[in-house]
């Protein structure tokens, strides 16, 4: 069926493309500080093509029009932009180019792309600048097109701020503003521009609420040697400066308000008057990956630009030991609260409940946790094919029931103080085929590999990957994603720079640290069948040194039970049955203090050594 809606807004930005010369304009999901999750304010893409996940590119062109996501989203881009007129371009899939490559097959010279510079990152930008270039063309990037489209456009959020306290930090701002001067330094850099959203908040040990399950506030950051001035929304300062211990905060750590409109305005002024000051062009440190490229330009026009990663990113994905402590008991009741959402849904599976009547039950046990504050993302909540969806979001009224037969996913967090918690378990529901046990054995005997890996200090997650992802590769299957992400501290669930995943060039590629925490969440996505996905967060630890090196492991912070009705013996090693037993065996001791009696029981149960090695 014709998706009019949709095909009217295509209509209305290609007027506005014809009316600025524009042959082609790209709608790219992001906001001014290349944050992941964004405001419902910048949710252009979204409006235009109806697709909702938290991934896509939309290329518009005179006559085509074409989005890209990557493979947690194929089936339920297939399913959003079915009449709509837009072509579903399955990104890193064989035969399908990417939106570079694209362009650069179907522009012709003398052509103009247009984009809104405000909402790309500067990377992208100056790829797409150099390949207009080549083609005598021209890129266009002042002006929002698409955004004069969006009708009932959402307000941008100014929610209150809030100073943590250091003993839920253990680091104070000065102490971090002291190791980020030092990399200044190192790079003879006088400025970092800081515009990503969670470097800022670590950096100042402030808290928002801009972004939906996101403890942000709209931000951008100039840092010298003498002062920080930091550009936040007025009512976001007004609130700031109704604490007397917030104005002594400004006052110790030489921060200067100032109102987030005036950022643009004001940067050339500071750059031009460095330049007075230093009798030439003042360097500034930032990340092309994250800084937007119409503020990269006015960099570029006033002074010197030193490109390297934020030197926040790397020392906020490294938890200090005050913070691990908040983690390690956030987690724990956070497992516990699963744990018994587990037993609800198993003991409730004839109910009649529906995917997103039983997600509101979980945050209602995440509620009672002291110290909760939100959710860390929408809760996925799947049920049967709809699990094959890796972000499903289940829409009342229009969600599945729970039935007491096949697999039932979850995947879900909490913000807290003290910590950010994500989890997904796949639940058995009653009777599975044989091929659901196989697909859910494979990836719990992959989550558990991976989460007991012993390896040298210099590895990154690429060198990982295989143990989570070999399992089901010997069965010449594979999940169309990565392996894991770094956690957010009080922040964002998705953290770089480390992550575990195959693929080469990853721009996120880390060295695995002493305290970086990352997801270790394989599984299997049958379109119209079944989705498993089972998840642990792992903390990165030191292990023995000697001779040979530094050698590395991980300790799991979750601590929730695998299903016992899912597990096919015949796939698992006598290593990986110890492993699961070891695993379950450590569940218990240490959520049974925190149960009922009944509870307890049903935990036992759930964790008993069923399988031996012994029987293997």
């Amino acid at each position: 069926m014709e998706n009019k809606v949709i095909r009217e807004r295509i209509h209305a930005l290609r007027q506005n493309m014809k009316a600025a010369g524009v042959h082609y304009y790209l709608v790219v999901t992001a906001d001014p500080h290349g944050s992941e999750y964004i405001n419902d304010h910048y949710k252009e893409r979204e409006f235009l093509s109806g697709f909702t996940g938290s991934n896509g590119d939309l290329l518009v062109g005179e006559e085509e029009c074409l989005l890209w996501t990557d493979g947690r989203y194929f089936v339920q881009a297939e399913q959003e932009l079915e009449g709509t007129g837009i072509l579903l371009m399955r990104s890193r899939q064989q035969g399908v180019p990417e939106l570079e490559e694209y362009l650069k097959s179907h522009l012709k010279e003398g052509m103009k792309l247009g984009l809104y510079g405000f909402c790309v990152n500067a990377s992208l930008g100056k790829r797409l600048e150099k390949l207009m270039k080549e083609m005598q063309g021209e890129i266009v990037y002042q002006n929002d097109l698409a955004g004069s489209v969006f009708a009932d456009r959402p307000s941008d959020s100014a929610a209150p701020i809030r100073i943590l306290e250091e003993r839920l930090t253990g680091e104070t701002c000065s102490e971090k503003l002291l190791r980020v001067r030092e990399k200044m330094e190192e790079r003879k850099a006088d400025h970092l521009l800081l515009s990503g959203l969670e470097d800022q908040m670590w950096l100042f040990n402030i808290r928002g609420d801009d972004i939906t399950c996101n403890p942000v506030a709209y931000a951008f950051t100039l840092i010298s040697k003498e002062k920080v001035i930091v550009y936040l929304k007025e009512k976001s300062i007004a609130a700031l400066r109704e604490k007397e211990e917030n104005v002594r905060f400004a006052e110790v750590n030489g921060i200067e308000w100032h109102p987030y409109q005036n950022f643009i305005r004001e940067l050339p002024e500071h750059l031009k008057q460095a330049e007075k000051t230093f009798g030439r062009k003042a360097k500034v440190m930032l990340d092309p990956g994250v800084v937007n490229y119409t503020v990269c330009r006015i960099v570029e026009e006033h002074a010197e630009t030193v490109e390297t990663k934020n030197p926040t990113e790397l020392m906020k994905a490294v938890k200090n030991p005050v913070e691990i402590g908040h983690i390690e008991q956030v987690y724990l009741l956070d497992s516990v609260a699963l744990t018994r959402y587990i037993r609800y849904i198993k003991e409730h599976r004839k109910d009649g409940l529906t995917e997103s009547g039983a997600a509101k039950i979980l945050e209602e046990y995440r509620r009672k946790i002291k110290g909760f504050m939100d959710l860390s993302f929408p809760t996925i909540s799947a049920y049967g094919a709809n699990a094959a969806m890796m972000h499903y979001e289940a829409v009342p009224g229009r969600d599945a029931v729970l039935r007491p037969e096949g697999i039932y996913l979850v995947d879900s967090g909490g913000q807290y103080e003290g910590g950010t918690t994500d989890v997904t378990r796949s639940i058995i529901m009653g009777s599975i085929t044989q091929e659901m046990k196989k697909h859910y054995t494979l990836a719990a005997v992959g989550m558990l590999r991976l989460q007991n890996a012993v390896f040298l200090y210099g590895c990154t997650g690429r060198n990982l990957d295989i143990l989570a992802r070999g399992p089901l590769w010997q069965q010449r299957m594979d999940y169309k994603c990565g392996t894991g992400h770094g956690v957010g501290y009080m922040l964002s669930v998705h953290e770089g720079p480390q992550n575990i995943s195959w693929r080469s060039g990853n721009a996120k590629e880390a060295v695995l640290e002493e305290g970086m925490l990352v997801s270790d969440e394989p599984g299997v996505y049958i379109a119209g069948s079944h989705g498993i996905r089972i998840e642990n967060i792992l903390l990165c630890e030191k292990r023995d040194c000697n001779e040979d090196g530094q050698f590395m492991g991980f300790k799991p912070l979750t601590l929730v039970p695998l299903d016992p009705e899912g597990i096919d013996l015949s796939y698992m090693e006598k290593s990986d049955i110890e492993a699961l037993n070891q695993y379950h065996r450590m569940v218990y001791d240490r959520l049974s203090p925190h149960l009922s009696e009944d509870e307890r029981a049903w935990l036992k149960e759930q964790t008993c050594p069923k399988y031996q090695s012994a029987d293997f």
